[in-house]
């Protein structure tokens, strides 16, 4: 991994291993080394650099294409991010959603001074209102001591590398049954505005007219159907389920045809979505987190459950407070299996999706989840009270997503957070030290599947390095996953760089990394004048988005884990490369040969120009 621009190597080596928790044997800690004393933690960067000034908050109005006006420019002076949107908040990117920081407000809001509130002096001390003062701003009346969680410790940085490691459910807390009756039924099929600003045709014919051969086509574009908010909402999914692809945004949750683009089914809500998972269930069901009111002082604390197969609403519950400190603002949901979390600040419940039964809550002693990462397994970030809320202790773990019980724990040293889990199976975890912009590491472990150490990450001193984790509003919450930018099978780890030129030269690398040693095994190139990244695995192989250029369609491409250059799958065509990169944070999701390009946030200045907003596309062969 590489250190933030213009951040220089921190001086010192190895720290001294801790005793291994649970009396887990750990793996050799690669090759010898001179340790400093036990008690010393990798040391702080010699020479901090100038905190840079903040970005705006996502009221911000709608960002334009990189072929439209020239991008904003990322923090720590970065270059725009490689695919044509502002940098995403990745490790270096920006303040991560984690302890002590939060992402800027929706409302314009700047963030705090530093990496967030002062330092408090205990865990869970009130801070003081943010902007708006009394008001009931997002700020009021939250903790500044965010609970975080951990894993090995390591520091990674141009070449080399610096490594530490060391070795009660409350009856009154049980959530609320609600009616689903506060849940509008789903409608049926209405038309859907699929490009002529009429809401009655599609642009198809014209979106086609240009395509070359060899190129995909456009099988539909969508315009924003969504009465939204003055300050616009952030767009949650896409979800594929069978034949359905499904968002949800502000109080709406939408299903459309994969294959035309009209509207299967949409579910109105009373409130505001506020949280949702990367993951569905193996049947297509999904519980997503809603306010539990329509005021600034709502709390984002129930669930309701959705089919999206059919839009049908199902159970309602609202989770209780476990506490004083018990923040509601934001949940870090998974869902793993039958199971789906809600982590926040103090403490985490799971329930069971298919009736909504509790499974777990807040845990006797000094330790709580506070964060997941789903699928294939259910991975917690703890966080262990010590009264030092400037040296925190966490612990990564996995978890048993019916009974809560950790199956391992593993134990960093001492002020090292979890910042996301890049992949759950094989487990690769992403850490942060530092409280502000002047002292932030980063680094990369992996970890076995009984969460011994299995490597540190060690990349070349001039990679830059440029996973996308979104850039959803978050106060206190934390999201582990849903990170773009990385791919991993069971030896190795794919990541892009990030991309570090301008104009048409515009382009970038994936390095694969070996997962038994952490050493980069082989690096890619981006086809000319293009930027890629994985989204995932296929059939053995890396799956990239290659972003378009000047004038250049992007596309679905594939990567042999033996590296050698891109294969294209799905070309998108040259004539829609400005309507492409016009999408906002977007997502991109690959299925049964189609791709499909979503927003992840839509805003406007007017009604006009809300209803003109693009928000998804598609193409196919």
């Amino acid at each position: 991994m590489t250190q933030p621009p213009g951040q220089q190597p921190p001086q010192g080596g190895f720290g001294a291993p801790q005793e291994p928790p649970h009396g887990v044997p750990q793996p050799p800690q690669g090759p010898p080394q001179t340790p400093p004393p036990p008690a010393q933690p990798p040391q702080a960067p010699a020479a901090p650099p100038t905190p840079p000034p903040a970005q705006p908050g996502y009221g911000y109005p709608q960002q334009p294409g990189p072929y439209d006006k020239p991008q904003q420019p990322g923090p720590y002076g970065q270059q725009p991010g490689p695919y044509g949107q502002p940098q995403q908040p990745g490790p270096y990117g920006q303040p991560q959603p984690g302890p002590y920081g939060q992402q800027p407000g929706p409302y314009g809001q700047q963030p705090q001074p530093g990496y967030g509130f002062p330092p408090q002096q205990y865990p869970g001390a009130p801070v003081p209102p943010g902007p708006g003062g009394s008001g009931g701003g997002p700020f009021k009346g939250k903790p500044a001591a965010i609970i975080a969680a951990a894993v090995a410790a390591l520091l990674v940085i141009g070449g080399g590398v610096y490594f530490a490691t060391s070795g009660g459910d409350d009856d009154d807390n049980k959530p609320v049954a609600k009616k689903s009756e506060e849940v509008q039924k789903p409608s049926g099929s209405p038309s859907v505005d699929e490009g002529d600003g009429n809401g009655t045709g599609r642009e198809d014919d014209d979106l086609n007219s240009g395509r070359k051969d060899g190129e995909a086509k456009v099988l539909w574009l969508q315009k924003n159907d969504v009465d939204l908010p003055r300050n616009g909402a952030d767009v949650y999914g896409p979800w594929i389920v069978g034949d359905t692809i499904v968002k949800g945004m502000y109080r709406t949750v939408s299903g459309y045809s994969v294959a035309d683009g009209t509207q299967k089914w949409t579910l109105k809500l009373s409130t505001d979505i506020c949280s949702a998972p990367e993951q569905t269930t193996s049947d297509g069901k999904i519980v997503i987190a809603v306010k539990n009111g329509t005021t600034e002082k709502a709390d984002c604390s129930d669930l309701q459950l959705i089919d999206l197969n059919t839009g049908k609403a199902g159970w309602k519950k609202e989770v209780k407070k476990s506490g004083l400190f018990d923040m509601m603002s934001d949940l870090s949901m998974a869902i793993s299996g039958d199971t789906v979390t809600a982590g926040r600040t103090g403490a985490s419940n799971a329930y069971r999706v298919s009736d909504g039964k509790e499974l777990f809550g807040k845990r006797s002693g000094t330790c709580q989840p506070f964060a997941f990462a789903g699928g294939a397994k259910l991975i917690a970030a703890t966080n262990c009270r010590t009264g030092d809320a400037d040296n925190p202790q966490h612990e990564i773990e996995e978890i048993d997503p019916t009974t809560g019980k950790p199956k391992w724990t593993y134990k960093p040293a001492r002020g090292w957070e979890v910042d996301k889990v890049y992949s759950v199976s094989p487990l690769i975890v992403s850490l942060t030290k530092g409280s502000s912009s002047d002292d932030k590491k980063w680094s990369i472990l992996a970890l076995r599947e009984n969460g011994t150490l299995r490597s540190q990450l060690v990349g070349d001193k001039d990679d830059k390095f440029a996973p996308e984790c979104g850039g959803r509003f978050t106060i206190f919450g934390q999201r582990l996953d849903g990170c773009t930018g990385v791919a991993a099978d069971a030896n190795t780890f794919y990541m892009a760089t990030q991309d570090d030129t301008s104009g048409s030269a515009r382009t970038n690398q994936v390095v694969a990394f070996n997962l038994n040693t952490g050493k980069p095994k082989w690096k890619a190139k981006a086809p000319a004048e293009h930027t890629m990244k994985p989204l995932r695995m296929e059939g053995g192989d890396v799956l990239l988005y290659v972003e378009g250029g000047y004038g250049k369609g992007g596309g679905i491409a594939t990567l042999s884990p033996a590296g050698g250059s891109p294969k294209a799958v799905l070309q998108h065509p040259d004539s829609t490369s400005s309507i492409e990169s016009s999408f906002y944070n977007p997502k991109i999701v690959y299925a049964g040969g189609r791709s499909f390009i979503a927003s992840g946030r839509v805003s406007a200045s007017n009604d006009k120009e809300e209803l003109e907003t693009k928000t998804m596309m598609a193409f196919g062969n």
